[in-house]
């Protein structure tokens, strides 16, 4: 397949800029793949699509402040965005730079942390922080919220609440697991309460996910690795819901990356535990776990979009994203919701 099979009409006025007033406040369009429907409703009413027995995945990651600006020794301007904590002192990291840094050059960052560049490995560096500090808390001290680059704005201490989930627990996320945005306290517990079980997954979100195709067929494209966490209480959830007729909700492309990954790497079992993932999802993968899928509307010739069309078949996602562009459905982290049902 070509990456341009994956291309549409977006008007710029369409991405959203801002969160809506209230986490629920969005739009949700559902999406039935086999009977090739769709329904326009919002996403307040999203139990109306529910029912007692179903498992919903949320992935628990926490943004971190993954953002940092700074100069070269040789006095050039930098931006660093890192990519994943390695280790107390090591991270994996993008670097805006007018000249690429060299291994073992300096960085000033913050104006108050030296980091040492120690390799490169395509287009990310191991820098090394020279302090005293853990690089989590260097970055939650110094760092800034990572935005999108398609929210053109710099963050604000609004961000930092509405770019992170209600649930989000685990740090080590530089971009917010979108979906999950939309859910406040109030309709997870109205969720519970209608026999609704509420299950976890961690999937650290690196900046990978904003990585445009460059590769002409879909094929040749290499994913970035992410780590994810699987807890036992939640292959436990699942099992028994399958077992009893419940359907399996993934909230968000990072908690159903999880969970195919998972039983992709165990012969079609879902085992809990840690794992590293490349999963590259796109049209002809066969699904083992998850039956339904909430998420947003995402960018043209993305492996986000090739992903839902995966799942809910091509045509169905090409038509229902032109209803979506007609009708102004708001796109992208802070856009609208779209509750798709798995083509069988």
């Amino acid at each position: 397949m070509k990456t341009q099979d994956f291309d549409f009409y977006l008007p710029a006025e369409l991405i959203a800029q801002f969160p809506a007033e209230q986490r629920t406040g969005s739009r949700l369009l559902y999406l039935d793949s086999n009977n090739h429907q769709w329904q326009d409703a919002l996403f307040s009413n999203l139990s109306s699509f529910l029912r007692a027995g179903d498992v919903m995945v949320f992935n628990d990651t926490q943004v971190i402040k993954a953002r940092m600006f700074g100069k070269k020794d040789s006095g050039g301007k930098v931006e660093v965005m890192v990519e994943r904590i390695l280790d107390d002192r090591h991270v994996l990291a993008a670097i805006r730079a007018s000249h690429a840094p060299k291994p073992d050059s300096t960085l000033l960052l913050a104006d108050a942390i030296t980091a040492t560049v120690i390799a490169r490995e395509q287009e990310f560096y191991t820098l090394r922080f020279e302090h005293e500090k853990t690089t989590a808390e260097l970055l939650e001290c110094y760092g800034q919220l990572p935005l999108p680059p398609y929210i053109a704005r710099p963050a604000t201490a609004a961000d930092e609440a509405r770019y992170q989930t209600v649930y989000a627990r685990n740090a080590g996320a530089v971009a917010a697991p979108t979906a999950g945005l939309h859910f406040d306290t109030g309709m997870m517990d109205q969720l519970r309460a209608m026999g609704i079980t509420i299950a976890y997954v961690t999937l650290h979100v690196g900046a990978g996910t904003f990585q445009p195709v460059r590769v002409e067929n879909i094929a040749d494209h290499t994913m970035h690795s992410e780590t994810y966490h699987i807890p036992q209480a939640t292959v436990d959830a699942i099992r028994q819901a399958k077992l009893s007729g419940g359907r399996i909700l993934a909230v968000g492309t990072t908690s159903l990356r999880a969970l195919e990954s998972c039983a992709s790497s165990h012969h079609d079992q879902l085992i809990a535990g840690y794992g590293d993932t490349r999963i590259f999802i796109t049209p002809g993968y066969h699904f083992q776990v998850v039956e339904r899928l909430l998420t947003n509307f995402h960018l043209p010739c993305s492996t986000l979009l090739m992903l839902v069309s995966a799942f809910a078949d091509m045509e169905n996602i090409r038509l229902a994203y032109r209803h979506a562009v007609t009708e102004r459905y708001r796109f992208f982290s802070y856009g609208d919701a779209m509750l798709i049902e798995r083509k069988s």
